[in-house]
């Protein structure tokens, strides 16, 4: 049995941006308020808090005497406010200037609401790489916090803190027991630590960290009761257990061992339906999530767009805040409010990262552009297409557009996202080649379309089917001049419909995708479907969202999602929140199918089904004799 063991009681709060002001009060309503008001009661008792900088900013928007009462309590020395990064970014991922940025961004903040300039941060996900040490010892940070288990990992026991270096630097880490997190959940907070001290040597200086979100089963109405028998539980162990803060701690250290920790992410962190903990690599997750890969890619680039502004700071400090609001760990992974699964997270990142690279641009006429240029850092160009009022980027890979800005919305129609990696990122104008006779009854039986064209990739004649989508077209022609691209798909024996070459034009002018395709027969005679399937990511859909009419000359008809059209010359589809009208429209007659891409979505203790994106697939059938043709052309306009 121990003496006394140092005690220090955390809280980390944080909800993204892209969030609802409901499910903002909810967590002010269920744990906020109630953590704080019964440690309030308990003046013995420190902890350690931390609140991300958009929670802060909506506290003090929504609820500032909730601020003036740990206000109060800082002032009485009962608790400590830990710094970090204003917007919770994933900081292994983000540039060294902003990692800088964003952490003064807090520590100004913090300074300036409650009088006191932070001595340690949190780290958002806990997520950490090396080269951490020296952006926040810059920042004057004296130490921060990392799971127990990489400390094990690092030779260490887990049970005390230690220093870790880079380039000379040097910062002090404490470990978080984050077993105790769960526990705390599922016990009473006396049986949690009575069994705590009958495992704790006497002759080693023991520092227990937690962060316990005691309401890890359920968020009810009764938290305040629960928090008061949680406080309750602590306070009798109040002559074994020494309630601290990192900031007493840290002054009392003499010597501490040095260790050097492996890159990782702590799986529980974000996701309470992980029972035990299970680490990655931060950058693992732009491998595992091609919608995470394309964020990052498009915060690079706006990067890189907003370096090279010149002469104007305020300009640019503007640019770099609004890349910042799109750094926040949640769109890179999984996360208790969803993260990278939820649409309206990823779309907020993205509304920052289009805001940013509209200031990036030239006060004057802007002058439209055709880009080669390695967007995704994968060895290969992507073809960016940009104008005043749209951007629209093709990758080679299937000939497809993967981005598709409307600029004065700040809104990416192709966010879309699925589950199945192997599937791919979902794209427009992903085309497929099908049996004439397939029928559509079974072509789109199944409407939860969890990968692209999962509809059709699930079809039991899917071996039958040549996805195009899937293989590499040739660059023909670049004509950067008139913003045009030309890719062409040779012709390839192994595959069904193996003898039909492919010639794909892109051009953008005047706001107005156009899609020109030129088929040719180079084996015997043959009849198929062809199939370009488009994905468009709504503000949401429902009527309420979305309202979709198929189009005759002038003659405009309302449809619903999951109806089959027949002999159509276009679709017009009318977001509603963001007041913008997207039409595409062929110069020939088509049948089409329209179906909601919805997939599972994590949040918190359960999992719900969140919609994505709305998928159009156009259907033509096409007959060609050997060595024939044949055109057809879809013209993409998005106005408001």
């Amino acid at each position: 049995m121990v003496e006394k063991v140092s005690f220090m009681l955390g809280s980390h709060n944080h909800l993204p941006p892209g969030i609802d002001d409901d499910e903002y009060e909810r967590l002010y309503r269920n744990k906020l308020k109630p953590f704080i008001s019964a440690l309030y009661k308990f003046p013995k008792i420190q902890a350690t808090l931390h609140y991300s900088g958009i929670l802060l900013h909506w506290l003090e928007r929504a609820h500032p005497e909730f601020l003036m009462l740990i206000e109060e309590m800082a002032s009485r020395k009962q608790v400590e406010i830990l710094g970090g990064a204003f917007y919770e970014p994933m900081m292994p991922l983000i540039p060294l200037v902003d990692k800088l940025g964003q952490i003064e961004l807090l520590t100004t903040y913090l300074r300036r609401q409650f009088g006191k300039r932070p001595q340690g941060c949190h780290l958002p996900a806990l997520a950490w790489e090396q080269n951490m040490v020296v952006p926040l010892y810059n920042s004057g940070m004296l130490y921060t916090f990392l799971d127990e288990d990489q400390f094990l990992l690092a030779g260490l026991s887990g049970d005390s803190p230690c220093i870790t270096e880079d380039q000379g630097k040097t910062i002090t880490v404490f470990p978080v027991a984050r077993p105790l997190h769960s526990l705390f959940a599922q016990k009473r907070a006396g049986g949690v630590l009575e069994d705590l001290l009958a495992q704790k040597r006497a002759d080693k200086e023991n520092v227990i960290c937690v962060f316990p979100d005691i309401l890890f089963a359920e968020e009810t109405e009764s938290s305040d009761f629960t928090y008061q028998f949680f406080f309750e539980d602590l306070a009798r162990f109040e002559s074994r257990i020494d309630f601290t803060i990192p900031s007493k701690l840290y002054k009392n250290f003499k010597c501490l061992p040095k260790a050097y920790f492996p890159s990782s992410l702590s799986f529980e962190s974000l996701s309470r339906s992980v029972s035990t903990p299970k680490y990655e690599s931060p950058r693992q997750f732009l491998i595992k999530y091609s919608e995470a890969n394309c964020i990052y890619s498009k915060m690079m680039f706006t990067c890189l767009l907003v370096n090279q502004l010149k002469g104007d700071k305020s300009r640019k400090r503007t640019a770099r805040e609004e890349i910042w609001k799109a750094q926040v760990y949640d769109v890179f992974c999984p996360s208790v409010s969803g993260g990278v699964y939820r649409r309206t997270v990823r779309k907020a990142a993205y509304k920052a990262l289009l805001e940013a690279e509209k200031i990036s641009r030239e006060k004057d006429d802007f002058t439209p552009s055709l880009l080669a240029f390695d967007f995704d850092m994968d060895g290969k160009d992507e073809f960016l297409f940009q104008e005043e009022l749209v951007n629209c980027y093709v990758k080679q890979d299937g000939a497809s557009v993967f981005e598709l800005d409307y600029l004065p919305k700040t809104f990416n129609y192709l966010d879309t996202f699925t589950i199945a990696p192997d599937c791919g990122r979902r794209t427009a104008f992903y085309d497929v080649l099908a049996p004439k006779e397939t029928s559509l009854e079974t072509l789109f039986a199944d409407e939860t379309n969890i990968c692209q064209n999962g509809f059709m990739e699930t079809h039991p004649d899917k071996h039958t089917f040549r996805f195009c989508g899937k293989e590499r077209f040739e660059i023909q022609e670049v004509d950067k001049t008139h913003g045009k691209a030309v890719f062409h798909l040779p012709v390839n024996t192994a595959l069904p419909f193996g003898n039909i070459a492919m010639e794909k034009t892109f051009q953008l002018k005047k706001s107005i995708l156009t899609v020109h395709y030129l088929f040719e027969n180079k084996g015997a005679d043959v009849e198929f479907l062809f199939i370009p399937s488009i994905d468009i990511s709504f503000s949401g859909d429902g009527v309420a969202s979305l309202r979709i009419f198929k189009l005759n000359g002038e003659i405009k008809d309302p449809v619903n999602v999951g109806e089959a059209l027949f002999n159509i010359q276009g679709v017009k589809f009318q977001d509603i929140e963001n007041e913008t009208v997207v039409d595409i429209a062929a110069d020939t007659f088509f049948d089409a199918y329209i179906t909601s891409v919805k997939t599972p979505c994590p949040l918190g203790n359960t999992t719900g089904t969140m919609y994505q994106s709305t998928n159009i697939a156009p259907i033509k059938p096409i007959s060609l004799e050997t060595g024939k043709q044949f055109e057809i052309e879809f013209k993409l306009r998005m106005y408001h």
